[in-house]
């Protein structure tokens, strides 16, 4: 399914014009993983924030153009923020205390590491952060939720917090989720413009958690 053609809609599908805007997407995600890969000791946390860092810069270079792009500019405000949200906001975050043990903290940082990789493999060259369609996945993690990645995501908040608990990174961590799943509606408003992706969203009832959510 497409939109009506117009100038600025035929120029974002061009190959060359979508490589330059995912060129300049990625480049604080670049530089944050340079940030992470020349400072501190490995670890657990470490090593699974470089794996992340590293799949959204490749799968970003490698994606195909979009068929049919939002214009909506508060949709394009919306996935800004929620995408640059955690590098945004990096300096307000805090020391804190460990809720649990470590090596719980480490079970649920590979237990996102596990899912974002199968998600974002599974997605293919189907990403973007704006609302937009490129095709339709309904393989791998999509069989059982809409949104793995966001899951991924999710999962390692838990897991900061887990690790490093204050107030303050608590409060940033929720509207961190909360931006994750207003997005979700918001992709899912645009997408099922297209029958086949309402036809998706009918077999496959989960957003983020099998059977809960």
């Amino acid at each position: 399914m497409t939109e009506d053609p117009t100038p600025l809609s035929e120029l974002l599908r061009r190959v060359w014009i979508d490589r330059g805007i995912a060129l300049v997407a990625i480049a604080p995600f670049g530089y944050a993983l340079y940030l992470q890969a020349s400072s501190t000791a490995p670890s657990v946390p470490k090593i699974v924030e470089l794996v992340q860092l590293a799949l959204i810069i490749i799968t970003m270079l490698l994606r195909r153009p979009a068929v049919r792009i939002t214009f909506n500019p508060l949709f394009w405000g919306l996935a800004f923020v929620a995408t640059y949200w955690g590098l945004l906001t990096v300096a307000l975050y805090q020391n804190g205390r460990a809720l649990a043990p470590a090596w719980l903290i480490a079970i649920v940082d590979l237990l996102s590491l596990a899912i974002a990789v199968w998600a974002r493999l599974s997605l293919g060259r189907n990403i973007g952060i704006v609302p937009a369609e490129r095709q339709i996945v309904v393989r791998g993690a999509y069989r059982y939720m809409r949104h793995p990645i966001y899951t991924g995501v999710f999962l390692s908040l838990l897991a900061f917090e887990l690790s490093s608990f204050t107030w303050v990174n608590l409060l940033l961590d929720v509207i961190s989720a909360g931006l994750w799943v207003i997005k979700s509606f918001v992709e899912e408003s645009f997408l099922r413009k297209n029958p086949d992706y309402a036809l998706y969203m009918g077999t496959v009832r989960w957003r983020w958690i099998p059977g809960v959510a």
